[in-house]
């Protein structure tokens, strides 16, 4: 019964843990977001969860490792926001979709939640080998999701197509968050659908 009763107890204890852990990597995938790599701080991280800076180190070996979780996080998401939209289109609709939800004025105003590579591009060739690592794999499958998209699916462009077709994507919205004029920031996005869905205008 002791037994039981201790095990119950390490049981519950490694849960909670496993949230905690989970709520610091929630936070901080949102914070890289905001405020990128190299203004999101430990102290302000742990302080947005509701835990003392002491208590990182229990779980994370180094600031590298909080941020690739974060980063693989903030990934994960953006991929899943994605594939949500192109699960419930007609096939021939999806890439459309995708492409408007990506470039709209919403996704725009919404960096926190938004796409990581748009949000963290610039800074991500300075950071370590495990954030890189992040960044490339998640790359990989978003030039692979849009090219499944594609009606040139299965030809031999359609890799190169995607490639284009994400650097549009990420560059466009970069530049639409950048500027300070709402009008050339629609501008920016409406042309960018227009080039790439030319059905759309």
């Amino acid at each position: 019964m002791m037994f039981v009763m201790r095990k119950s107890i390490a049981n519950a204890r490694a849960a909670a843990k496993d949230a905690t852990h989970e709520r610091i990597v929630s936070v901080a995938a949102r914070a890289i977001r905001r405020t990128g790599y190299d203004g999101t701080g430990v102290a302000d991280i742990m302080k947005e969860a509701g835990l003392t800076h002491g208590a990182f180190y229990s779980h994370f070996a180094s600031r590298e490792a909080m941020l690739a979780e974060a980063a693989r996080k903030a990934c994960a998401e953006a991929a899943a926001g994605v594939a949500d939209v192109v699960a419930k289109e007609p096939p021939g609709n999806a890439l459309a979709a995708m492409l408007s939800a990506y470039l709209s004025k919403a996704h725009v105003e919404n960096a926190e939640q938004g796409c990581p590579l748009a949000a963290l591009g610039s800074e991500t060739s300075r950071q370590a080998p495990e954030v890189r690592r992040v960044a490339t794999r998640h790359i990989k499958e978003m030039i692979d999701l849009v090219a499944r998209q594609s009606p040139d699916w299965g030809r031999p462009d359609a890799h190169e197509q995607a490639l284009v077709t994400l650097s549009t994507m990420v560059g466009t919205l970069l530049l639409a968050r950048a500027v300070d004029d709402p009008g050339l920031s629609d501008s920016l996005c409406a042309a960018a659908l227009k080039h790439l869905l030319p059905s759309t205008s």
